[in-house]
């Protein structure tokens, strides 16, 4: 479950071998809790996870109210993206960091977009997020469908939207890292999570 509240908070909770793990962006500084991993205390994000949730965590993505936004955007080139025209478009977001966006020639819909490289075997590969089965939530196309792959591997990574809720309140709470006190008490906001 992905939970994003404005101006630039992020909860996204994943449920693995019936065990909760939480990943927590609250508009400065980041953290995770990962029980899979043994990991049941609150961990700050590393700086490389900082910088992808921040630009993550922007509701809407880089290109609505771009400029409001710091960021510039220029046209480079059509380009088809799985057998469709599309334009392509670069990016340069507020801090520097460029990226491309394709957008579907007849729907004016994100299409694919360059995620955050990875690094795999000390070596940087290119990520593609592909957006597909957009519907109409609450009055927004909203991809229903994203797929990740990284250049040189083949397994990619599908997350599939089944519910879009629109503006339900959000306490702040769901977006504060846990004291160590209440960690240990049990006390970390993620519901349906079990302990080992």
């Amino acid at each position: 479950m992905l939970k994003q509240k404005r101006p630039n908070k992020s909860r996204l909770e994943i449920v693995f071998k019936d065990q909760t793990s939480v990943q927590v962006y609250d508009g400065t500084q980041g953290w995770k809790v990962r029980p899979f991993l043994n990991r049941n205390d609150a961990e700050p994000y590393t700086a490389a996870e900082t910088k992808l949730a921040a630009a993550d965590a922007e509701l809407g993505g880089p290109l609505i109210d771009y400029a409001a936004k710091g960021n510039k955007v220029a046209l480079i080139g059509n380009e088809a993206v799985e057998g469709h025209p599309a334009y392509k478009l670069l990016v340069t977001l507020r801090n520097g960091e460029k990226r491309n966006v394709w957008v579907d020639a007849a729907s004016f819909l994100e299409v694919k977009m360059d995620g955050e490289p990875r690094k795999l075997d000390g070596k940087l590969h290119k990520v593609a997020i592909l957006f597909r089965d957009y519907k109409t939530e609450h009055g927004l196309s909203v991809a229903h469908l994203q797929e990740s792959a990284v250049e040189g591997i083949k397994q990619t990574y599908k997350m599939t939207i089944a519910k879009v809720a629109v503006n339900e309140a959000m306490a702040d709470s769901l977006f504060q890292k846990p004291t160590p006190a209440a960690a240990a008490a049990g006390a970390v906001a993620v519901p349906g999570a079990k302990t080992p």
